[in-house]
């Protein structure tokens, strides 16, 4: 990978790694060894001297993954030099695991690269649970992740609950802290993390309400978590639904969890123009 820019001022070449072309120190401390960094395709220390016209390259490879790469349905929903957007399927991981190496979201993005020709590494910057399906967000370069890092999103989810809310529309703040081991769920609990998630009712139907839920923090689990919490888990959810919902779960076939992550808002890191990636999949009230 190459990032290029051409000087408009004086100054060290560490200012404009820093500045301009928006490196973070952990990346510029990595590339600084070797020829890495160069000032008019000559490798330059950080503390180069820097002058007007000058043009400065950070180039690098990026690791080759070591799990293998597979040919799959891969949907993609954006995607530019910077970004790759796609949908995840319920039922699939998003990295290999010791116990698995092979079907997950990893590994057909790996193919997707080497199909496409990219000389990427995976770089997901949104994480969903195995049974959760919809829009994930990955960098294509280390670069571009250390700048989403530093991105706000909006991440609108939606839900088909057991019974739903009073109000139509509503916050829920309740903090979340883990499960006493070896668990690895979470509850609420009056020492956990503050925790806030946003809520909208879509529509109401016998026994469920389709929401849309915006979490406003990123807890693990805490949509399931804050929705159980309030009396309306959901659907098809086996660890945080509750006995009542898990029936009716099974009465209606589901095989997973009714969470999407239907749309994700975030300023470009590159570009700066406000962009809006919507999934192709949703929840809907069963026939």
């Amino acid at each position: 990978m190459e990032l290029k820019w051409t000087a408009r001022r004086e100054g060290r070449l560490s200012s404009f790694l820093r500045g301009e072309m928006k490196l973070s120190a952990g990346l510029m401390n990595k590339y600084k060894w070797g020829d890495g960094i160069r000032v008019n395709g000559i490798p330059q220390h950080t503390d180069y001297p820097v002058r007007p016209g000058d043009v400065i390259t950070v180039s690098w490879e990026e690791e080759t993954p070591d799990y293998p790469a597979e040919d799959g349905l891969l949907t993609v929903l954006y995607e530019d030099e910077a970004l790759l957007a796609v949908d995840k399927p319920a039922g699939m991981l998003i990295h290999p695991s010791r116990s698995q190496n092979t079907g997950t979201l990893a590994n057909l993005v790996w193919g997707y690269y080497r199909k496409t020709g990219h000389a990427g590494a995976f770089h997901p910057m949104t994480r969903l649970d195995r049974d959760t399906f919809g829009v994930v967000l990955l960098a294509k370069n280390a670069h571009v992740h250390n700048l989403l890092q530093q991105v706000p999103m909006q991440k609108i989810y939606h839900a088909l609950t057991f019974g739903g809310p009073e109000t139509e529309t509503g916050v829920i703040d309740a903090p979340i802290a883990r499960r006493p081991l070896p668990s690895l769920l979470r509850e609420v609990r009056s020492d956990g993390k503050p925790s806030v998630t946003r809520f909208r009712v879509l529509e109401r139907g016998e026994n469920m309400c389709r929401l849309a839920l915006e979490p406003v923090t990123g807890r693990t689990h805490q949509l399931r978590v804050h929705c159980a919490w309030m009396g309306f888990p959901i659907l098809g959810d086996p660890q945080y639904g509750s006995s009542e919902s898990q029936r009716y779960s099974r009465e209606l076939g589901l095989g997973h969890q009714m969470l999407c992550a239907q749309s994700l808002t975030l300023e470009h890191p590159i570009t700066g123009e406000m962009l809006t990636i919507e999934s192709n999949m949703d929840v809907k009230f069963p026939k």
